[in-house]
């Protein structure tokens, strides 16, 4: 009869991250540690770390504004300045919304977004099927649905004109430096949810195209961009018919634009785009 292991002591485990270059090797110790659910699997899950797999796809969870959201092997891990984007998105989001989270990945940004909110709808999309997988279990726990797809195109069609509030983590590192990006999100996470295209911004133009369509009335589309990309970015929403703002913060090192959809003006209104003014 074989020998049951040996539990792996704390210290054990700091050593072993520390050899394989893990610069919080305590934190994720304690984490690794608290996670496994036998000694075996802890070993096999150091193993998997030391070999340089996101910690998150080791845990099988990642924490995203005090949540814990299940994040699958492959599957883009939502990053901590990505919470400024959901933090300017609840300011606007009002009881009931509909949301639409868009290249959702786990769904972490959706799921956060209507945590807190009374009757909100979910839905969200991603084209990767590992993602809509993950997703399923965040979303569905959350009241929403997920739909496999491409942007809007698997949407319901009911939802024309309704969304409230549009999320929208979009890839935006340019081609060219994708190979440039950590090995742990290089090698460990769909090429889809990274590569933007030539200039990191392809993803967003038919986003931004798309939008106005499906937002309702002073409804807004909200995603993250790089500081450098922010002036380009804005003009691709303003070419939409968006009117957009850039926010940021500098602790998480995160750039936001909250592109709104004006409010149609009421009928024979002089403040309607060509209507007659008095004189």
């Amino acid at each position: 009869m074989p020998a049951t292991p040996l539990p792996l002591s704390f210290s054990t485990t700091v050593t072993r991250l520390r050899a394989a270059g893990c610069v919080f090797a305590e934190d994720e110790a304690r984490l690794l540690l608290s996670t496994a659910p036998a000694p075996g699997e802890l070993d096999a899950m150091i193993e998997r770390r030391a070999a340089g797999h996101p910690l998150e796809h080791v845990l099988g969870w990642a924490e995203f504004r005090g949540r814990r959201v299940a994040v699958d092997e492959g599957v883009f891990v939502p990053r901590r300045r990505t919470e400024f984007l959901v933090a300017q998105a609840a300011s606007l989001t009002p009881p009931g919304a509909v949301v639409v989270d868009l290249c959702c990945g786990s769904g972490a940004l959706g799921v956060s977004l209507v945590a807190d909110l009374d009757g909100a709808e979910l839905y969200a999309t991603d084209i990767d099927p590992a993602a809509v997988r993950c997703a399923r279990r965040n979303v569905t726990a959350a009241g929403g649905r997920v739909f496999e797809g491409d942007l809007y195109q698997p949407l319901p069609a009911e939802l024309r004109g309704r969304v409230d509030v549009l999320l929208a983590n979009v890839p935006y590192v340019p081609t060219e430096e994708v190979e440039l990006l950590p090995a742990e999100a290089r090698v460990h996470e769909a090429r889809v949810a990274l590569d933007g295209g030539a200039d990191g911004l392809d993803v967003l133009r038919r986003v931004a195209a798309g939008a106005p369509e499906w937002l309702a009335p002073g409804g807004s589309l909200l995603f993250e961009t790089s500081e450098h990309q922010a002036a380009t970015a804005t003009a691709v929403v303003t070419a939409a018919g968006l009117t957009p703002r850039v926010v940021t913060c500098e602790d998480l090192y995160a750039t936001v634009v909250v592109a709104a959809r004006g409010r149609a003006a009421p009928s024979g209104s002089p403040s309607a785009p060509g209507a007659p003014r008095g004189g």
